[in-house]
């Protein structure tokens, strides 16, 4: 996985964070998943492309967990 926070923290604080097992897969994941979104839904795609979208990247969810993902709070 390449760094979902790059704007927080630089390639190398990460893979070290991630080397040491100080981060949540899944909350990277999601965080990464939503900004897939995100950006699928400003150039204009239709929510349910930008899922799709997503679900390529995703293979293995489904597209009701994606769209839980994205729309949680």
């Amino acid at each position: 996985m390449h760094n979902p926070i790059s704007e927080l923290v630089s390639d190398e604080v990460f893979s070290q964070l991630r080397s040491q097992r100080l981060l949540d897969e899944k909350q990277l994941r999601d965080y990464h998943i939503r900004q897939i979104f995100r950006h699928a839904r400003s150039k204009k795609l239709s929510a349910a492309d930008a899922i799709e979208s997503v679900q390529a990247e995703y293979p293995y969810l489904q597209f009701d967990t994606i769209r839980k993902i994205v729309y949680r709070k």
